[in-house]
């Protein structure tokens, strides 16, 4: 296990810059994740980390040392791919073993941690097994496995559940993070997916266009967006966005509704209201929008009402055992201890 830094890192490709100064650091044993729309810079941020792209400013420190110029095979990382790149030929132990070949220890050694491996990951029965034998994700498994038995300081992770269906994503989601709590290892782990981000990582790292919008735990990033983008990029579905002016601590949204403002502000200026979905409920004392239901997506133990408000969509949560009716007017209410306030030119968080 190891601490990893990365300070001011830039990658410029021709004269296009990809990275725009990336400053984190990773503690021993964290389990951190990176997550954004595609192109937002995180594959390639792994990459520089691997030793698999040149960086072209800063630094990036792995357990006390500067990797810049050191190959990937000296960083002591090992890289978990999106293609489980395992050898069909070889059966469960020898892939799991492939990664020993090099290291200089004796057979005995070899066999005793492939064993150690197979046990952690639940493999010992499948370890005679050709990977044709074996499920998603299984194989998955014995990818993780191979980056595993070299004792790696830290783990990276490029999107390695994408090619998996939803409910075997589901099932690795929990098998990696069980094998976090068992083995402590330094973990840094890319998707697009924000719910593999929410329910995997200690913290979460979210970028767009090459920079990172805000670092914190899942439940931070939640509740504690640092702008527009955070807000509606985590969580399903986006947060509802609402264009609305504050002026002596009262808030007026567009269609006349007012309340206090969540935040005492001063002056008179245009802000972005911001209330997710599952804070949006029909009824309540003091309704904050009016409007009629055009669509139901029953979830079981609730409902997403799609609720048209003067010519927008507005999602909000409605009961599962009894939903209202498509066609129903519906008031909206919403708790202003649980609403966000940005600024409307920047959309930095007012609160």
């Amino acid at each position: 296990m190891a601490n990893l830094a990365l300070r001011n890192l830039t990658k410029t490709y021709d004269k296009t810059q990809v990275l725009h100064g990336i400053d984190l650091a990773v503690e021993d044993g964290e389990f951190v994740v990176f997550v954004g729309p595609s192109g937002c810079g995180k594959s390639t941020t792994l990459r520089l980390i691997a030793g698999l792209e040149e960086v072209s400013g800063g630094e990036i420190e792995i357990d006390g040392r500067i990797v810049n110029n050191l190959e990937p095979k000296e960083r002591n990382i090992a890289m978990v791919f999106q293609n489980y790149a395992i050898y069909p030929h070889m059966s469960v132990r020898k892939n799991i073993g492939f990664g020993l070949r090099t290291s200089g220890l004796p057979q005995a050694a070899r066999t005793k941690r492939i064993d150690e491996v197979a046990r952690i990951l639940d493999m010992t029965d499948l370890l005679d097994r050709k990977p044709n034998q074996l499920s998603g994700g299984q194989r998955q498994r014995v990818a993780i496995g191979r980056a595993m038995v070299r004792n790696p300081a830290v783990f990276l992770f490029d999107e390695p559940l994408s090619n998996l269906d939803a409910q075997l994503r589901t099932q690795m989601r929990l098998e990696i993070k069980k094998l976090h709590q068992r083995v402590g290892n330094t973990i840094v782990f890319v998707t697009h997916d924000q719910v593999e981000a929410m329910t995997m990582a200690d913290r979460i790292v979210i970028m767009k266009d090459g920079r990172i919008q805000q670092v914190g735990t899942p439940a931070q990033v939640y509740h504690k967006p640092a702008n527009t983008f955070v807000a509606q990029f985590i969580g399903a579905p986006s947060m509802n966005m609402f264009e609305a002016r504050v002026s002596a601590g009262q808030l007026t949204l567009a269609n006349g509704s007012t309340l206090a403002a969540p935040v005492p502000l001063f002056g008179d200026r245009p802000v972005i209201l911001g209330i997710r979905p599952d804070d949006l409920v029909a009824g309540g004392d003091a309704p904050l929008l009016e409007g009629r239901i055009e669509v139901l997506e029953p979830l079981g133990s609730e409902t997403l009402a799609y609720v048209g408000v003067a010519g927008r969509e507005v999602i909000a949560k409605a009961s599962g055992r009894a939903p209202p009716a498509v066609g129903d007017s519906v008031s909206l209410s919403a708790d202003p201890s649980n609403m966000h306030l940005f600024d409307a030119e920047t959309g930095e968080a007012l609160s």
